[in-house]
């Protein structure tokens, strides 16, 4: 593999609003506990994308499993009725689209599903429930421990959507054994109050909070297409830079937004690839321990698109039938898919972590001129003089 042009310039990220070297980032990139100003992640955003997709291209390798995408299957196990007023969900009781409300499905439905999903390749299993929370709902509740047991006992990764936690109800389903909770932050702050008024954004922290204190791994993201500035998106993700201690989520869903009609969006026009592609490439950069999934909305483009974003830093989809009520591709679709671009599925609990099977230093330069060396080392300090050698004298 060779960066002989790509390597020369890797530490220019221009902004016209203030001009920053990565180079100097560097150090907070991967770091633990770092604290990520707002005007550095807008630079980063601001660069020119096809910089940009390299430069996250060169990190995504550095701190994820290589080649690899987390497949994941996501199961509506209670569809509409929800009380709260978001203006891009069909599930809402406020909007008049076509889903009709139902009752929590049974415990055997659910676990023949994630069976299904299993021998299809995904490795997480995640449910969603269209509620405000879970006041009330004390039967329905010990359903979904029930649930979460059940899948767990496939060894599959658990991940489940319920809207509010109580930190009791939290530490549940942690003894029951869920692997992520997702709860999506969707915007900026200052955005969000555009988007919906019956929960406070700090009400969304709350729950992210009770989720980490309890130990389990917290799954956060947000919606492209709302109507939202770009600053709204590098607010998002300056966001989420704060979770766990400046870790960031274990993982960060994208959405891009499926326009239903009966919804306040229903004539939103579909959010441009470009954009989509500068967040997760931001995304990867600020947020190099996590999982960026490129989740609902992934069927609106194409395969190249979506091979694009694998390169920029996205490593898990969501796969099967359907999401909670809008369409995906199917398991074949997505595995030929991966399998002409040289990916292939995570293992289960493969998480991305610090001492994840990432490219070695060797592996990254392998083929690089002297220049092109140099010019990375000075991005990656922690790179030795030893391995440098090494992979000057195979070169």
């Amino acid at each position: 593999m060779s960066f002989r042009r790509g390597l020369a310039t890797i530490t220019s990220i221009p902004s016209p609003a203030s001009p920053i070297q990565l180079a100097s980032l560097v150090p907070k990139i991967g770091g633990l506990g770092v604290s990520w100003t707002r005007s550095e992640i807008t630079s980063i955003y601001n660069s020119p994308l096809i910089d940009l997709v390299f430069k996250s291209s060169l990190v995504h390798r550095e701190f994820q499993p290589l080649h690899k995408v987390q497949l994941c299957t996501l199961l509506n196990i209670k569809t509409g009725g929800c009380t709260e007023d978001c203006s891009y969900c069909s599930q809402s009781s406020r909007h008049k689209t076509d889903v009709k409300a139902s009752k929590l499905v049974d415990l055997e439905p659910v676990l023949r599903e994630a069976r299904r999903a299993k021998e299809n390749g995904s490795t997480r299993f995640c449910m969603g429930a269209a509620w405000r929370d879970l006041h009330g709902r004390k039967s329905g509740f010990e359903r979904i421990l029930k649930m979460v047991e059940g899948v767990r006992a496939l060894d599959m990764e658990v991940c489940a959507t319920l809207g509010m936690l109580t930190p009791e109800q939290a530490m549940r389903l942690k003894e029951a054994g869920l692997t992520a909770y997702n709860h999506n932050l969707d915007t900026s702050r200052e955005f969000y109050p555009k988007v919906i008024t019956t929960r406070s954004y700090d009400e969304r922290l709350a729950t992210i909070d009770a989720v980490q204190q309890a130990g389990i791994k917290v799954c956060s993201g947000g919606i492209l297409g709302l109507g939202e500035e770009a600053t709204d998106r590098v607010g998002l993700i300056w966001e989420m830079s704060k979770l766990q201690g400046g870790k960031g989520p274990e993982s960060f869903p994208v959405n891009a937004l499926v326009a239903i009609q009966g919804t306040p969006l229903e004539k939103n026009e579909p959010i441009k690839f470009h954009d989509i592609l500068r967040t997760i490439a931001t995304a990867r950069i600020v947020l190099p321990h996590s999982i960026i999934r490129f989740a609902a909305g992934r069927t609106s483009y194409s395969e190249t698109e979506q091979a694009m974003s694998f390169l920029a830093g996205c490593n898990a989809i969501f796969t099967g039938e359907r999401m909670l009520t809008t369409p995906t591709n199917g398991w074949d679709e997505d595995k030929e898919m991966l399998g002409r671009w040289g990916l292939e599925g995570m293992e289960s609990f493969e998480f991305a972590r610090e001492d994840a099977p990432t490219s070695t230093v060797e592996e990254v330069l392998m083929g690089a001129t002297e220049e092109d060396v140099v010019q990375y080392e000075e991005l990656r300090p922690s790179a030795t003089a030893a391995s440098t050698s090494q992979v000057m004298s195979a070169s």
